[in-house]
């Protein structure tokens, strides 16, 4: 398996890398997000390989919401966590943004893929405005260090349900709040891919 086979870009470090990063899109998104540039140029220059993929829908259409396609989406994320883990002899770190870092989180919590942390931006909880219909039922069985990184004007989710959601994951957890942000996360005050590269090695280091 290649990056090819996942539609995989890679940031590559100057050096020999630590770890190997794998972060996928939102449901209306693709690789190219700019979200995901930056956040794995980040991961890039803190010395990590790190590598932005299509899910499996997007790779059928270019264009278009996910539609019935967890199982296969699921299926994807696993084999871009086993290709990270031959690409580097380091830790793998893998989520995404929004449905992309749910679906990481569900192969996680079903434990068909072994990674060393969660990254998820912009988890969404709920559909905006049903907070009834949370997302949330397969994170007590997450037990990897897991980052949230969130905006406190999503609507996907509040900060306070968020904190309740990070309460059920056994692993240890950390919320980067981005204040001000929605969804998309975009901030023009902070640097959202640096606050959350930071607190993913702080939960790495402590594990290790």
């Amino acid at each position: 398996m290649n990056l090819d086979d996942i539609a995989g870009i890679a940031h590559e470090p100057a050096g020999k890398p630590r770890g190997t990063v794998v972060l996928t899109h939102g449901a209306g998104g693709s690789r190219d997000s700019p979200l995901l540039q930056k956040i794995c140029d980040e991961w890039a220059a803190r010395g990590w390989l790190a590598v932005r993929y299509n899910l499996p829908y997007r790779r059928r259409r270019p264009k278009g919401p996910p539609s019935n396609s967890a199982a296969t989406d699921q299926a994807g994320i696993v084999e871009a966590v086993e290709l990270a883990r031959s690409l580097t002899k380091g830790p793998v770190v893998a989520g995404g943004h929004s449905y992309g870092g749910r679906m990481t989180s569900m192969v996680v919590a079903d434990d068909a893929a072994k990674v060393d942390a969660l990254s998820l931006f912009s988890y969404p909880l709920h559909p905006p405005g049903k907070p009834e219909r949370a997302r949330t039922e397969h994170l007590p069985r997450i037990s990897v260090p897991t980052v949230f990184t969130h905006g406190t004007a999503d609507p996907f989710g509040s900060i306070d349900e968020l904190r309740t959601a990070a309460a059920l994951i056994s692993g240890t957890t950390e919320i980067v709040e981005i204040n001000g942000a929605r969804h998309d996360l975009g901030s023009k005050t902070l640097n959202v891919p640096a606050l959350a590269v930071d607190a993913a090695l702080r939960l790495l280091d402590a594990a290790s």
